[in-house]
């Protein structure tokens, strides 16, 4: 890149760095490395990051060229790849550096090279062409690589379809949509939870139409920072229609970007973009709700979609605790500081209903995943925030539905539970954690069939959720209940696949020592032992509440015979 005049170059470099070049790797989660005289080492969060930052550059500087003489311009090679690295310090090395820096030579002046790895994560996801430059001969690295180049100017129309790695859901027969993560624009990390956040509550209104098969909100994240095939989602989770777009925050402004594609063909059939005060921002979210609804279901009536328009809270500090609240209730390890967040909240918005309800939650996810019951104290306060959320949230299906399933586990309030769950799932047909939650109450009713629907129907309408592991157990214990133990053992070992804490150990336990798997019964209580030592059959009344004695002792019987301490 240095000309003849190398002072004069350097001062391009460093104009064009500061217009240019790194605002686009800020905006797409990059990191520069290092640079060296006349080059730069950047590290992105994903090939598709990496990219679009590069056509973006590439563009902006071949319009900045073009009306200079040859001699004048300033012109970049683009090498990407994405492998092993290893970080030291603030450096990084190894193979998947070295190819990137190789990619980048053999690329042409203001041309992207990239090589077959990174290709195959980005195709469907950008909008240029590729053209394949076959297998190239790389110094340093023993065995030929293939290399693609990205035409910067030339725009594709559709992406190649890949190959599943999931087996295809049939399509409901009502129209179904998967709101996809929005991408954070806003160039800082601090702000994904808010990008998230407007995901979240467009799949809450959407999923308060009857009408509508809405796939629930922790299936769409599984695809969160990888590289999306929208064919590929489609099949994968089902539906006709995504929703995919990007959220840019600067200071007190928002802008939302969003589009809706058919699955199956690819095609484009609606975007638009709405800017906004950040004040407003429940305001744009109507906006882009409005706008989708208005596609793909034009019959509802407008009291219908009035309902979409119910909001958590007005005051958008409260919320934003309470969404870092929600991004840390699946782990055990984070349940503390979730509850630290949703009582924050609480403090800022008492009204807040959702935050009552989640608060609750943490306290009960402590109880289920040790085993271990809670003080008195403890259970007071999650019964307290339970009661006071399904007041102040009686129309919103998850707080109740929340709330309904506390009451049960913790307040053994067993038919206020199951009215709570049940009328969340009339406020909101198609909300998975609602589902969720009546499986559990139907469970600890000792309505086992009941459970067994509840927890099938939730992981269909959302089919990657980390619920799913609680649902296994869930449907593990039906199971035991229905004399059905080598189906019981399989929904358990699924569970303990991903988690081994209490309650997934003690559902293996209980069907493996019916299904006279005896030393595998033996195996798994030493393992629960060394996870929880303090755990005993005596636990079991609070770790598992059930309705009736009868159904109770037969857990308890089991841990029992299983070899499991009083």
């Amino acid at each position: 890149m240095m000309g003849r005049n190398e002072e004069r170059t350097l001062a391009n470099l460093k104009s064009a760095r500061s217009s240019l070049i790194d605002p686009a790797i800020a905006t797409h989660r990059g990191r520069i490395v290092k640079t060296t005289g006349d080059g730069m080492l950047i590290e992105f969060a994903s090939a598709v990051d990496a990219t679009r930052a590069a056509i973006e550059v590439q563009r902006s500087m071949a319009e900045q060229n073009a009306p200079l003489p040859h001699e004048l311009r300033l012109e970049f090679r683009v090498g990407i790849h994405i492998g092993d690295i290893i970080i030291d310090a603030d450096d990084i090395f190894g193979d998947g550096v070295n190819i990137a820096v190789r990619m980048e030579r053999i690329a042409e002046p203001g041309g992207i090279y990239l090589s077959d790895d990174a290709y195959r994560q980005v195709r469907a996801k950008v909008d240029v062409v590729f053209d394949d430059m076959g297998l190239q001969t790389l110094k340093n690295i023993t065995e030929p690589m293939r290399a693609w180049r990205a035409r910067v100017h030339d725009v594709k129309d559709a992406a190649p379809a890949v190959k599943p790695v999931r087996p295809a859901l049939p399509l409901p027969d009502k129209p179904s949509i998967a709101v996809l993560p929005f991408q954070n624009m806003s160039g800082d990390p601090e702000q994904e939870y808010f990008a998230d956040g407007m995901v979240e509550e467009i799949i809450t209104a959407l999923s308060r139409f009857k009408s509508l098969f809405v796939i629930a909100r922790n299936s769409s994240f599984a695809y969160k920072d990888k590289a999306i095939d929208i064919k590929r989602v489609g099949r994968e989770l089902g539906v006709r229609y995504v929703l995919e777009g990007s959220v840019r925050k600067a200071g007190n402004r928002v802008r939302i970007t969003g589009q809706l594609i058919e699955a199956a063909s690819g095609n484009h059939i609606w975007a638009d973009r709405f800017d906004g005060e950040l004040e407003d921002v429940f305001g744009l979210q109507d906006k882009v709700t409005s706008s989708v609804v208005g596609l793909i279901a034009p019959r509802l009536e407008q009291a219908e979609f009035e309902r979409t328009r119910h909001k958590p809270t007005e005051k958008l500090d409260s919320y934003d605790l309470h969404l870092r609240g929600m991004a840390l209730i699946h782990q055990r390890a984070s349940l503390a500081d979730a509850y630290d967040l949703f009582k924050q909240a609480i403090e800022l918005d008492p009204d807040f209903a959702a935050a009552h309800a989640m608060l609750a939650w943490t306290w009960m996810g402590r109880q289920a995943t040790s085993g271990a019951p809670l003080d008195g104290p403890e259970r007071f306060e999650a019964i307290k925030h339970a009661r006071l959320a399904s007041r102040l949230g009686e129309e919103d299906a998850l707080v109740l539905s929340t709330a309904g399933h506390v009451l049960t586990y913790l307040g053994h309030d067993y038919d206020l539970g199951s009215s709570m769950v049940e009328e969340a799932i009339v406020l909101n047909p198609n909300l998975g954690f609602a589902w969720y939650s009546r499986g559990w109450v139907a469970l600890m009713c000792g309505d086992t069939e009941r459970a067994i629907e509840s927890f099938d129907h939730m992981m269909r309408l959302s089919p990657l959720d980390p619920l799913r592991i609680s649902a296994w157990i869930g449907t593990s214990h039906a199971f035991f209940w229905l004399g059905r133990y080598e189906e019981g053992c399989e929904a358990a070992k699924r569970s303990l696949r991903f988690n081994t804490n209490a309650h997934s150990l003690g559902a293996f336990i209980i069907n493996a020592i019916r299904a006279g798997r005896t030393d595998e019964a033996h195996k798994a209580i030493a393992r629960l032992l060394r996870v929880h030592p303090g755990f005993r059959t005596s636990h079991v009344s609070e770790a598992f509440p059930v309705r009736g004695a009868a159904l109770r002792d037969q857990i308890g019987v089991a841990l029992r015979d299983a070899g499991l301490p009083e």
